[in-house]
């Protein structure tokens, strides 16, 4: 179906967070993709679409997907992200830069990881979400994965008893999709779309997608630990509804109906208040925008960027139009 969106203007940054009205994410593959105005063009054999930039969350690459670098640059300066993925969206191989200008979250995050108390305070209150008529102040890591390894099977067991669709455990090959029953080629790419929506509003914020809490190891840590939160409400009862109809596509089934599920950007609007209240208690919308670059200092915490520090040890003889390069890199020049 061809269609053509009317351009529109370049959102102001302190607009760019506010992603709720976004399309959570759209998934390319094999295709052109190239600007025209303020809407980037996609085109393969079927003809061309115009996509307004500044409604997309987050951009799925596929297989045969070649963007130009002035989609890239009007996609950059609307926010969205942009995610290098493996055929069916089941792989990840690359994401674009985040949106916020601050390191607050990406800094507090390193912290609370680095220190084991404070590591498990935050793994308790990721599973306290998914179990909010339980008490898990006290639980251990060990007795946390038991509760909710037994949560996840009674939610596997109880979609199987709903569609009808034999569920023998979560078997798949990351490295072949083909290599499982429907209904793990479903979790598959249903848990992908997952993936890669959460990613974007991880990198977007600014966040390390690699310091998990949960997850420890993996290059994308952190987006498996936010991405579980969601699972049994979201992507395992669309994969088991999917894997019901066993359509011939089966995945490029699950990621429309994991896409029209969070279609209305409430998902990642949720995505993006977990995470503030995951890891700041006084999260501030100025402090993802603020676009401001500060030097480190050990008893003040940071000093202001841009000062000359240090004229009291200059050099009291040498004249301002004079200039001396250390040892290494050339000789002493002079004005002439």
């Amino acid at each position: 179906m061809m269609g053509k969106f009317e351009g529109i203007d370049k959102p102001k940054l302190k607009e760019l967070p506010q992603i709720k009205e976004r399309i959570s994410f759209l998934y390319l593959e094999r295709c052109l993709i190239n600007r025209h105005d303020s809407a980037i063009t996609v085109t393969d054999e079927r003809g061309t679409v115009h996509v307004p930039a500044a409604t997309l969350g987050v951009i799925l690459l596929g297989p045969g997907a070649n963007i130009s670098h002035r989609a890239m640059e009007l996609i950059g300066d609307t926010g969205a992200s942009v995610i290098w993925v493996g055929e069916r969206g089941v792989r990840y191989y690359a994401h674009g830069r985040p949106l916020t200008h601050s390191s607050r979250l990406l800094e507090t995050q390193a912290a609370l990881v680095s220190n084991i108390r404070t590591r498990l305070a935050v793994a308790r209150q990721m599973y306290q979400m998914r179990f909010p008529n339980e008490d898990v102040s006290q639980m251990t890591m060990q007795q946390l994965r038991g509760r909710e390894g037994a949560r996840i099977r009674a939610v596997y067991r109880l979609a199987s008893k709903k569609t009808g669709v034999p569920w023998n455990g979560r078997e798949y090959n990351p490295d072949d999709y083909s290599d499982s029953d429907p209904v793990n080629k479903a979790l598959s790419a249903a848990h992908a779309c997952l993936y890669g929506v959460a990613h974007s509003v991880i990198v977007a914020m600014g966040c390390a997608p690699g310091l998990g809490f949960v997850h420890t190891g993996h290059e994308r840590s952190f987006v498996y630990d936010i991405a579980d939160l969601y699972k049994a409400e979201i992507t395992i009862p669309i994969a088991f509804d999917v894997a019901s109809q066993n359509p011939d596509d089966i995945g490029a089934v699950t990621r429309r109906a994991v896409r029209d599920a969070i279609a209305d950007g409430k998902i990642m609007e949720r995505i993006a208040a977990d995470i503030r209240n995951l890891l700041l208690t006084d999260a501030r919308e100025e402090d993802f925008i603020t676009n401001t670059v500060n030097l480190w200092d050990e008893k003040n915490g940071f000093v202001k960027n841009a000062v000359s520090y240090g004229k009291e040890l200059d050099e009291p003889d040498l004249a301002d139009d004079e200039f001396v390069l250390t040892e290494g890199y050339g000789t002493i020049l002079e004005d002439e």
